[in-house]
């Protein structure tokens, strides 16, 4: 498998195998993608794939300043812009939907939006707002059952709104320390009910998302990202690491993709291993990623595709840089989350 060969995933032809990763970049004024979002997703239009930034499928997700929304009508139609030009320069772009549960403020948050989680146990760390700068996460509100079937319901009514907006799928984002991670894992997961406790009952929630936006738009456009052994959000390490993602895998079976982020811990090859043969479909790996290290995890079995982060970002063109062995532009971290268009849309492309 060579990184720049094409690859069938469900029904979409990909001319190479390089993905776009997520990456939060904060340019979204009022929960609303623009002009300026439009420009950088079009302008890396060669990937293979495009997943979007991490967008709120309820108010209750959106937490962080400056994240784009998919739970109304506005924007629905906001994104419409987007997908057709990116479409039309030749692109294929999926929605990864972020929920970011404990990961929130108050001051991030539409008015009647709350701040919830599986358990009320709040995330050691601070949140920028840009009203009062760095601010404590609060403790969140436990969810409720009715509180449950509401989160499930908006998440499928926000892939039906990403449908409509030209998105050709979506990514459930179940890493990093968002909401369905925080289902996951123990720490943040303290319930006592059908949705806590085992291994089993931790990937209940997770499953029930990803089946129910499954059903609402077909599995073959719905992937989902998880992270094993992630410690990022205030999530420590625990016991069962592998035992929690390939009894998830089972439950994934059918979905388009499952997008693992790699890690460093002296697990994760064997879990890796034991989710990618568990699951049974295509895998996407990412995680520092340069040629030579896509090439090797490709020719290794590791993955079927696989996703660059912050190479994208000073790189518009990163999938003819990494062809040719052109050297990378290198990105301003000062610029990764700021809004304007000064470390977003004014990379140049190689000429020619």
């Amino acid at each position: 498998m060579d990184l720049f060969s094409p690859y069938r995933l469900g029904t979409l032809a990909l001319p190479n195998r390089v993905v776009m990763a997520p990456m939060t970049r904060s340019r979204a004024i009022g929960g609303l993608p623009n002009e300026l979002m439009r420009a950088y997703y079009t302008q890396r239009a060669s990937a293979g794939l495009i997943i979007t930034e991490g967008v709120a499928p309820s108010p209750n997700g959106l937490g962080y300043a400056r994240i784009p929304g998919i739970f109304s009508a506005e924007q629905t139609q906001a994104w419409r812009p987007l997908t057709d030009s990116v479409h039309a320069a030749g692109g294929r772009i999926f929605m990864q939907f972020m929920h970011v549960g404990r990961i929130a403020h108050a001051h991030n948050l539409p008015a009647g939006a709350r701040v919830v989680g599986p358990s009320a146990v709040a995330a050691d760390a601070k949140m920028w707002t840009d009203q009062e700068g760095l601010q404590p996460m609060p403790v969140p509100e436990a969810m409720s059952a009715a509180d449950l079937t509401q989160a499930r319901e908006e998440f499928v009514q926000a892939a039906r709104n990403a449908v409509a907006a030209g998105f050709d799928g979506i990514e459930l984002h179940g890493a990093n320390g968002y909401l369905l991670e925080q289902f996951l894992h123990p720490h943040s997961n303290r319930r006592n009910d059908a949705y806590g406790g085992s291994v089993e009952n931790r990937a209940r929630f997770v499953v029930e998302v990803a089946q129910a936006t499954a059903e609402a738009i077909g599995a073959e456009r719905v992937g989902i990202r998880l992270s094993p052994y992630n410690t990022f959000n205030d999530l420590p390490a625990y016991d069962e690491v592998e035992a929690q993602y390939t009894t998830l895998a089972r439950g994934l079976r059918g979905l388009l993709y499952v997008h693992v982020v790699a890690n460093p811990h002296a697990g994760f090859g064997t879990t890796l291993k034991a989710l990618r043969a568990t699951y049974e479909g295509p895998v996407i790996l990412n995680g520092g990623m340069d040629r030579e290290r896509a090439q090797a995890a490709l020719d290794a079995g590791q993955a079927d595709l696989i996703a660059f982060a912050r190479p994208f970002i000073s790189n518009p063109d990163l999938v003819q840089r990494l062809q040719q062995g052109a050297t990378l532009a290198t990105p301003n971290p000062a610029t990764f989350y700021t809004p304007g268009p000064e470390g977003y849309v004014d990379y140049p492309a190689l000429a020619g």
